[in-house]
């Protein structure tokens, strides 16, 4: 197959150039709809085997159905395009799942949904491959993405090739917002990394009733998300907080007077790089949120201690983490209150007014949520860091099956660490607060029911 020359968008011009050179490993490329992202992936597939006699590609996508009904549709659109014919050029195997070029090149489909059988993504076995086009990356994730770039060893050295993966998405605020999105924002990419942002209005040969169907999008968000590119706005109906609601709460004009009650909340660290969080509370101004690498539960208690010195803060007004770690800082801190995850919620003395969630966390991040929509929550914090890690992962906290008809509840925590890489530990903290207002007051009126 004779190398092919195309006229490319300008962003896709400075893609390709990161395609092929010798320092960029991953590129992300997309962060809008219309910006001829699958077209890109499939034209550098077709490329590279067309260019390098032997290699082996991979075609991903989270579920292989999908791959065959959109991907690979855009692949054949770029065959015809530059008239690379099925049976001459190429063997298309729908049932292998395979495309094998003449020269022996081959384009491998693969699926890279995070079954629960397949935890470690053993089903790519030994696959070797030369590189690979991930779709929609931000359906898949970042360990899956590991595991197929641990695969990228396939006649390098033969061609002198480095190994390459080419991500491509819309705006999400799963971990490719943290891996490049953001990073690229600040300008502190890797080198071996880079990010492209191609909107539908940067693709001038899209059609203009695509973009005005963009326009004519009636939800924000997701206008912001697919229009504009906006990375900020998540159009995800699940979720508990928007994102400016989650902004504000660093702003809310929420007052404290001398007298008014402080608390303690704490979420004991339980393994890995997770920290414990301590959070110090005047009424419901959040005064300090301390973050504590992992220690021991003796350390934990005598900090707690220190705090209730300190600020003259009473034992029954402090609530531990009881799961897990959390429950020996309980057993050690006497005087203080146990929160249990997946206990009961607490149900108000009006019959009437009975609750459906399934369990008390989901219940306090239901009254979190209430509590910072009506802008009576404030978080005293100058640290951009942490900052940015509140918003993070108050964006993640979201309803499970919105749409079913059954006691309400929250996306596990294990799904959130996967899609931002690490544990909600000071969403948490902060969480545990409402578990005081909902003893005090013994009455609840909930909300997305």
């Amino acid at each position: 197959m004779k190398e092919i020359k195309w006229i490319q968008t300008q962003k896709q011009s400075e893609a390709w150039q990161y395609l092929t050179d010798l320092t960029t490993t991953e590129l992300l490329f997309g962060g809008g709809a219309g910006g001829a992202k699958s077209f890109l992936g499939c034209a550098w597939l077709i490329s590279m085997c067309g260019q390098y006699a032997g290699t082996r590609w991979v075609m991903a996508r989270e579920v292989l159905k999908t791959l065959k009904e959109t991907t690979l549709a855009t692949f054949f659109e770029v065959c015809q395009k530059w008239k690379i014919k099925a049976g001459k050029d190429f063997k298309y195997n729908s049932i292998d799942g395979t495309i094998i070029f003449t020269n022996n090149s081959k384009i491998l489909f693969k699926e890279l949904f995070n079954y629960p059988s397949d935890p470690d993504f053993d089903s790519l076995g030994s696959l070797e491959i030369t590189g690979a086009f991930v779709d929609e990356a931000s359906q898949i994730s970042r360990k899956a993405i590991d595991v197929l770039n641990s695969r990228r060893r396939f006649k390098l050295d033969e061609y002198g090739l480095i190994p390459k993966t080419l991500l491509t998405c819309n705006p999400t605020k799963k971990w490719l917002y943290k891996e490049f999105y953001d990073p690229w924002k600040k300008n502190e990419l890797p080198s071996d990394k880079k990010f492209i942002q191609a909107l539908a209005k940067d693709n001038p040969f899209i059609s203009k009733h695509y973009i005005k169907n963009l326009e004519n999008i009636k939800d924000q968000n997701t206008k912001e998300r697919l229009l504009h590119g906006n990375w900020e706005y998540d159009d995800d109906p699940a979720k508990l907080l928007e994102y400016d609601d989650i902004i504000d709460l660093f702003t809310n004009p929420v007052s404290t007077a001398e007298d008014e009650l402080q608390y303690l909340t704490c979420d004991v660290a339980r393994f890995g790089a997770d920290s414990t969080v301590i959070t110090r509370w005047q009424g419901l101004k959040c005064k300090k949120i301390q973050r504590i690498a992992k220690t021991k539960t003796t350390e934990v208690v005598a900090e707690l201690e220190r705090l209730c010195r300190k600020f003259k803060i009473q034992r029954s007004h402090v609530v531990v983490d009881e799961d897990g770690v959390g429950g020996g800082v309980v057993d050690q801190f006497d005087g203080c209150k146990g929160f249990i995850n997946n206990s009961s919620p607490i149900q108000p003395e009006n019959e009437l007014l009975k609750v459906n969630y399934a369990n008390l966390k989901t219940q306090c991040y239901f009254e979190f949520a209430k509590l910072a929509k009506e802008a009576k929550i404030k978080l005293c914090c100058q640290d951009e860091t942490i900052k940015e890690m509140i918003v993070e992962e108050l964006q993640q906290v979201k309803q499970k099956d919105i749409d079913k008809d059954s006691k309400i509840q929250l996306i596990p925590k294990d799904q959130i660490k996967q899609n931002i890489g690490r544990s909600p530990d000071i969403a948490d903290a902060l969480m545990m607060r409402t578990y005081f207002i909902l003893r005090q007051l013994n009455i609840f009126t909930p909300i997305f029911l």
